[in-house]
């Protein structure tokens, strides 16, 4: 019987080795990038702020906070990061207080890390195809946008060869958006042509060697249907109690 066990054992070996070298690497779960096992991985883990406060109009540093269907949002998200089997390394926001209001939610469940802010992921409209979109921007807002965004880019999805890191990101529609044409090295007047809800999942792998991967966008699915929005077009959610119409009480037959 040990006998068996041995020639068994390295039938396996053989089997996997074989599978590695004609790329079916996919087809016993590994992954296609054999490096991984030796050198860090970098996930970047971005979120879209929760549901705010659109009618605001005080300055985003400021107002435009989040309504209590964004920290419903926040909350989802985050309980969601800490069901994950990973030790999270940052969590990184923006300024904007729709951005740092949600990440102070989620910080509540990694009270071992420190909430640090940028201004260079803040929302901001980079150049599109869409020239409807564009008639409302100026040139200047458009090139300071871009500068901002590829000179967040290099230091956000920096390779980690020496150790895995898994870095929380929280910030915009626009910018992550910005991110994902850059890290699947596509035009970035691209941005546009996808959709992402509040408080969802983007996240992106970085190999040692600065080559990345798209794991997932616009991740919604810790949100239940009634409590997902996208801000536009969908529009917010109503968590507040409707108006009551005068009471009648009548006695139950």
């Amino acid at each position: 019987m040990m006998k068996t066990s041995c020639v068994g054992g390295r039938l396996l070996q053989a089997f996997v080795v074989a599978a590695i070298s004609c790329g079916a690497v996919a087809s016993v779960g590994w992954t296609d990038d054999v490096k991984r096992k030796t050198d860090g991985v970098r996930t970047i883990y971005l979120i879209r702020h929760g549901e705010y406060d659109i009618g605001d109009e005080r300055d985003p540093d400021v107002g435009k906070g989040l309504v209590p269907l964004g920290v419903a949002q926040a909350r989802l998200v985050a309980a969601r990061l800490r069901g994950m089997p990973v030790t999270f390394t940052s969590i990184w926001s923006s300024t904007m207080t729709r951005a740092w209001q949600t990440a102070l939610v989620i910080g509540q469940e990694f009270p071992g890390l420190q909430i640090e802010s940028s201004k260079l992921i803040r929302e901001c409209t980079p150049p599109t195809r869409l020239t409807d979109v564009m008639k409302g921007e100026t040139a200047d807002d458009l090139a300071a946008c871009t500068k901002r965004l590829e000179e967040a880019f290099p230091i956000i999805f920096a390779p980690s060869p020496e150790a895995d890191r898994h870095d929380i990101v929280v910030c915009h529609g626009n910018v992550i958006r910005y991110f994902v044409t850059k890290a699947l090295e596509v035009d970035t007047e691209a941005w546009l042509g996808m959709s992402i809800a509040n408080c969802s999942l983007t996240v992106i792998a970085v190999w040692a060697d600065g080559s990345m991967k798209l794991l997932s966008f616009s991740d919604s699915g810790h949100i239940p249907p009634n409590l997902l929005t996208r801000t536009a077009p969908g529009g917010p959610v109503d968590l507040n109690v409707p108006g009551e119409p005068a009471r009648e009480v009548t006695h139950m037959q």
